[in-house]
C-alpha cells in the first residue's frame, strides 16, 4: 500500500548573516527546519544544515532570487551606520516587493529607534512613536509601510524589536567588543553615557529565539513584539557582574560624549551621535507581552554574560 503524500518541510529564509541572523539560522535547524541563509557574497563559514546562497537583496531582482520557494523569510539585513538612512528603505521595498510575489509571511527584527527619547519611561508595544532622529524617524516610516502591507493583505508581516545586542558572535555593540576583549586582558572597558541608568540588552540567542517563534506563530502576526529581553540593570551592575566572574576589577573609561573610540571611528560616530540619548536617560524594554503570548521567557542576564566570555575567550585566543 503507498503511503499518503506528505508536505514537504516549511522553508525558512534568513535575510542577513550578522550575529542576529546567523544565531537564527542556527535555531531554525535546531528546531528542524529546512533553512537558506542569505548574503551578498554567501563565503562565510559553513553551519550544519545551512544553505548558503548569495543574493543583494537592495535589488528586486536580488530579493526575488532569495526568496524563491520560501515559506517564512526573516529580514535580519542591516548595513553601514552611515548608510542606513540611504539603503534601508531600498531593502525594505525589494524585499516586501519579493514576498509579496512569493506569498511567504515577513518577519523583521527591528529596533527600539521609533520610540525615539522617552524620559527613560518603559517601553512597551504601546509606546507612542515619537522619534525626532533621522535614524528613527526612517524606521518609523519603513515600520509603518510594514504594517500597512499586512493591513492591506498584501503580504503577511510581524516586527519584533529587540534592545541593544549581547551575546557571543556580537562585536559591534556597546556591550561587545568595547567591553569584553578589555575585561578579559586587563584593558579598558568602555561605557557610554551615564552608566548607572537602566540600560536594557537582549541577549542574541534570544534574539533568535524570539524571530523563530515568530516565525511559526502567524497568528502574531500584523503588529509589533518586543523580543524576549533580560529585566534592565545599569550597564554599572552589568560591569559588577562581569568582575564577579572574572575574578577582578575593570578599568572602566566612560564616553561621555560622542567622539571616536576603539571600533566606532569618526564616520560612525558623527551618525550615532543623534542616537545618544539612549545613553543619556534610562532605556527600558517590557517584553512582558511577549513572554505571556508565546510562552517563552529571557535568558538570564548572567547565564548570557557567562555564554560571551567564554565565546570572547576563544575569539582572542584565534586573533593571537
Amino acid at each position: 500500500m503507498t503511503a499518503p503524500p506528505t508536505d514537504p518541510p516549511a522553508q525558512h529564509t534568513v535575510l542577513g548573516s550578522g550575529p542576529a541572523g546567523t544565531a537564527l539560522a542556527k535555531e531554525l535547524v535546531r528546531r528542524g527546519h529546512s533553512v537558506r541563509l542569505v548574503d551578498r557574497r554567501a563565503d562565510g563559514p559553513g553551519l550544519d544544515g545551512v544553505q548558503r546562497l548569495a543574493a543583494d537583496v537592495s535589488t528586486a531582482e536580488g530579493a526575488r532570487a532569495a526568496v524563491a520557494g520560501a515559506d517564512v523569510v526573516y529580514h535580519c539585513v542591516n548595513v553601514a551606520y552611515h548608510l542606513q538612512v540611504e539603503v534601508m528603505p531600498r531593502v525594505q521595498e525589494a524585499v516586501l516587493g519579493a514576498v509579496e510575489a512569493e506569498g511567504a509571511r515577513l518577519v523583521v527584527l527591528d529596533t527600539l529607534y521609533p520610540y525615539g527619547e522617552t524620559g527613560g519611561a518603559v517601553m512597551t508595544e504601546e509606546t507612542p512613536w515619537k522619534a525626532t532622529s533621522r535614524k528613527g524617524r526612517m524606521r518609523a516610516e519603513l515600520d509603518e509601510k510594514y504594517l500597512a502591507a499586512h493591513r492591506e493583505g498584501r503580504a503577511r508581516v510581524v516586527l519584533g524589536r529587540s534592545a541593544d545586542f549581547v551575546g557571543p558572535g556580537v562585536l559591534n555593540s556597546t556591550l561587545g567588543a568595547t567591553v569584553f576583549p578589555a575585561a578579559l586582558t586587563g584593558g579598558e572597558v568602555l561605557g557610554f553615557g551615564d552608566i548607572g541608568l537602566p540600560h536594557s540588552y537582549t541577549g542574541i540567542e534570544d534574539v533568535a529565539t524570539g524571530l523563530a517563534t515568530l516565525g511559526e506563530h502567524p497568528e502574531g502576526d500584523g503588529r509589533v513584539w518586543h523580543l524576549p529581553t533580560a529585566p534592565a540593570v545599569s550597564t554599572r551592575a552589568i560591569h559588577e557582574m562581569i568582575e564577579e566572574r572574572i575574578g577582578g576589577p575593570l578599568k572602566v573609561g566612560v564616553l561621555t560624549e560622542p567622539r571616536p573610540v576603539g571600533p566606532f571611528d569618526a564616520q560612525f560616530m558623527a551618525e550615532y551621535a543623534e542616537m545618544f540619548y539612549q545613553h543619556t536617560e534610562p532605556q527600558i524594554m517590557d517584553s512582558s507581552a511577549f513572554e505571556q503570548a508565546f510562552g517563552v521567557a529571557p535568558t538570564p542576564l548572567g547565564a548570557t554574560l557567562d555564554a560571551t566570555l567564554a565565546w570572547y575567550g576563544e575569539w582572542l585566543a584565534q586573533q593571537q
